[in-house]
Parts: structure tokens; sequence; C-alpha cells
């Protein structure tokens, strides 16, 4: 039987049914969500016994990825790796580092935060590449695991971060169908590239201030560390970002890899904003320069690399 509530109000009887006493058991228990999981992030060395060539045991001599996943928005399956910029010598995981992947996760495109090796902790060319192929490898070979889509794979840097993500764009391999660790079978080569202020050109004035083509390169070592004169039809769509304000990087380093990039028939989109310095990250404290966040998500789109994952993706480990 229904039970009665009698109320008295204002002078006045309210007579209310009661709720049947099972009412509460139909409603489904919350579910404990842990609210620290969003706030904690996933950090992973790029290799689990030693990176090659490690000079110690030191966080310098350990190269990782930092793993920002999607929350609240549905992923892509499409991902990113992103370089921080600071000239070989630093690393601005700040803002050229979790403020983008973050912008990325929120997009719904999962974002990898590279700690690669410095010259300033004695590590020179190729180490640095080397870091940046393994990866694009290590994030392929895990795609399944994070609902990524193996060829929607791309790569981002800031800077020096550019120039690294200039080299991994056009120097690549298809990986090594025999070798024993799973990683190193996968392609190094990133299915599309975005570069913010890049280095392309090394003047003699960078490489005696980085050191980072050590101390007697070899005319073979500066060409591969030339991005422009190795871009073929194979490197990936790419998207450029500058600003002429720029005094430490000039915006003829961007010309100069956009106009090979044009020259090999390679999809490019170049944007060069009359003020502004360097370093700027996204942008998003000046009124002008925060738009170009934007430009770079119209042109993923254009790509293809915001729209939903194929059925077999779920964006779940």
């Amino acid at each position: 039987m229904v039970g009665l509530q009698i109320i008295v109000v204002a002078g006045s009887l309210l007579v209310l049914a009661s709720p049947p006493a099972h009412a509460a058991e139909q409603v489904p228990p919350m579910k404990r969500v842990d609210p620290l999981a969003a706030l904690t992030l996933q950090t992973v060395p790029l290799w689990g016994n030693g990176a090659p060539g490690a000079k110690g045991d030191k966080p310098e001599d350990k190269p990782t990825l930092t793993i920002f996943r999607p929350d609240g928005v549905k992923p892509t399956g499409t991902a990113v790796i992103v370089a921080p910029g600071g000239g070989y010598l630093m690393l601005s995981t700040g803002h050229e580092g979790r403020q983008v992947a973050d912008w990325f996760a929120a997009h719904g495109i999962t974002a990898f935060v590279l700690c690669y090796r410095l010259a300033s902790a004695g590590y020179v060319h190729p180490t640095q590449l080397h870091d940046a192929q393994r990866a694009i490898r290590w994030v392929r070979a895990h795609a399944a695991e994070y609902g990524i889509e193996p060829h929607r794979i791309g790569m981002m840097g800031f800077s020096a971060g550019g120039h690294l993500t200039a080299m991994a764009e056009t120097l690549f391999d298809e990986g090594n169908a025999k070798a024993t660790d799973p990683v190193d079978r996968e392609s190094s080569r990133p299915d599309f590239a975005v570069l913010a202020y890049p280095v392309i050109d090394l003047d003699d004035r960078f490489l005696k201030f980085t050191g980072i083509a050590g101390p007697h390169p070899t005319t073979a070592t500066l060409r591969q560390m030339a991005p422009h004169e190795n871009v073929s039809a194979r490197t990936p769509p790419t998207f450029i970002f500058h600003t002429s304000g720029d005094e430490a990087v000039l915006t003829e380093n961007s010309t100069l890899f956009y106009n090979a990039l044009r020259a090999a028939k390679v999809p490019a989109e170049l944007h060069i904003f009359g003020e502004g310095g360097h370093g700027l990250g996204l942008g998003m404290t000046d009124r002008m320069l925060s738009v170009w966040p934007l430009l770079l998500q119209n042109w993923l789109d254009e790509q293809g690399l915001v729209s939903g994952p194929s059925a077999n993706t779920t964006g779940q480990p």
C-alpha cells in the first residue's frame, strides 16, 4: 500500500503520496570514478631496457613519451607526437608540450609529448632523429591499445623540435620485419606533419651554439640535417606556421621548406603572420595569433584527421 504524508503549509493540509518502498532500489548505483585519474599523466620510455647509445642512467639519458588522451570528446583515431623546442639544449615542455597536447586531446586527438635527448647532455645527431623515429614506431606499435589508426599518426614540432619533425618526415624507413623488438618492425614515416616556426637551414651560428652536429660534421651529416634537401614525393602533407617578427628563426626557414614541398608536389599549407616573435606556442594570449590553431584544425579536417575513427577503434585500451 502506498503511504501518505500529511504536511501543514500556511494553515493548509497537503497530502502527498509516499514513493513505493522499492523505488530507491530501482536507481542504479553511481559508478565510482577516481577524480585524480584525469589529472594523472602516463609517461613511458621509448626503450624498455635503456636507449641505444645512452651515456648514463639519468633522466636526460632516457627519451620518453607522455600521453594525453581525449576525455569528454569522441576520439578520432588520430594521434600526434609533439616535439617541443629549446635549441637542442633544453625542452620547452610547457607551452610547446603540455599545452599543445591538451589542445589536441580536447579535439579528440591522442597526443604524445616527446622528450628527446639533447646536445646539452652530450647527445649529437643522429641521436635525436633516432628518438623521433622510435617515437613514431612506438605509437604505431601500440595503436590498438590507445584506439589509434596506424595510418593516422603525425608529428608536430616547434623551433628545434620543428627541425627534428622535418627530419623525421623526410628521413624514414619501413621498419625491419625481422627485428626481435616488435616496435622496430613498424614504419617510422609520419602520416602528416605540423611545423611551428621551424629551424630548417642550420647555419654556422646555430651549429656552433648548439653543438648538435658534433665538433667536425661531415658533408653527409650536414646533408642529412638539411630537411629541405631531403624532401621527396613520399614526404607527408605538412602544415607550417611562422611570424615575420621572429628574429631568432627567420621566416626564410619556413619558405625554404615549403618551396621544397611544393616542388615535390607534396600537399602543404603555409601561414606567416605579420606580428609576433619566437617561441609563441599556440599564441593563445595574442588576439591576432590565437587564430592559428583554428587554421590548423581546419587543415586537419581537410586531411580527414579529425573525423570519426573506423568501427574497429574505440579510444579505449
